[in-house]
């Protein structure tokens, strides 16, 4: 028995495989971002979220390997844990004392999705966007995303600013920008609060993309909008690497699969692979042999 975990901001997916390479549990519980994360697990998620994963680690009391990928996860070099890991290692440790366990980014983790053991491009679009070039068996080279601050391009917490950006500049036009104003609650405070105060700025941008895409391909502006940020992506990151299939994964781009397949396509980039879950590619990986 193994287990396989990926962490993401939003929602942390574990999946119990057994030794034929078939998953006999699948947890869904809420995400941690590591880069933030301190203290014990229990204190990082929500009672019925840790009660759900502790019973699922009393159900399957065999575990051998546990491969955890997680955004903001950094493992020093001489393998040490930094100090926001540590709750989590004291969590296998009470559930599976004998179980060997490897921490690694959510980056690595995509790229072993959609590289499994060959070279090429691995992506992340999501709330936020990463990307790397991947020899097959580590990273070489990560263009880094800069957050939704200064980067995050392709991701839906970058469509959302764009739009924010444009909507409260009163340049989003009608009847996109009624539409708009009468959905949500977007006067100038509350939009201003949230970004600069609230707890989850990122998450609330990316909040209004599934609204803006609804409208791709009805109103010029939004059809340009949503491209461009696709585009942005390609070619302030991917064009940084050298030339190679982009894999990508992520529920944005799984959502957004056509149009990001015809963006990329005009820009002359490959896509190979774009899966919504990261772990479908990281079972193959795991288990490839078994």
């Amino acid at each position: 028995m193994l287990i396989i975990a990926d962490a993401g901001a939003t929602k942390c997916a574990w999946k119990f495989v057994d030794d034929r390479g078939q998953v006999v549990t699948d947890l869904a519980v809420a995400g941690i971002n590591f880069a933030h994360q301190a203290g014990r697990l229990r204190e990082a998620l929500d009672p019925a979220a840790y009660q759900a994963l502790e019973a699922a680690f009393r159900d399957h009391p065999g575990v051998r390997s546990i491969f955890f990928y997680g955004a903001g996860v950094i493992v020093g070099p001489d393998g040490s844990l930094p100090d926001s890991l540590q709750g989590l290692a004291a969590f296998f440790r009470t559930w599976c004392p004998g179980a060997e366990v490897e921490y690694a980014s959510d980056l690595l983790g995509a790229a072993r999705a959609v590289c499994q053991r060959g070279r090429g491009i691995a992506a992340i679009l999501g709330t936020g966007s990463n990307s790397c070039f991947y020899d097959g068996e580590k990273i070489v080279k990560n263009v880094r995303s800069g957050g939704f601050i200064l980067g995050d391009e392709g991701g839906g917490a970058s469509l959302g600013r764009q739009f924010m950006a444009d909507f409260l500049k009163g340049l989003v036009p009608e009847p996109v920008s009624g539409e708009f104003a009468a959905a949500f609650p977007v006067d100038y405070l509350t939009v201003v609060r949230e970004v600069y105060r609230g707890e989850r700025p990122a998450a609330y941008l990316a909040s209004f993309a599934p609204w803006i895409l609804e409208r791709y391909g009805r109103c010029d502006y939004v059809t340009a909008l949503v491209e461009d940020n696709f585009r942005s992506f390609v070619r302030r990151c991917i064009r940084q690497y050298e030339a190679a299939p982009v894999g990508i994964v992520g529920g944005f781009a799984k959502a957004n699969e056509a149009i990001l397949r015809k963006v990329f396509a005009a820009e002359g980039v490959a896509v190979s692979t774009i899966l919504a879950d990261p772990t479908e590619g990281l079972i193959r990986y795991h288990c490839h042999g078994l």
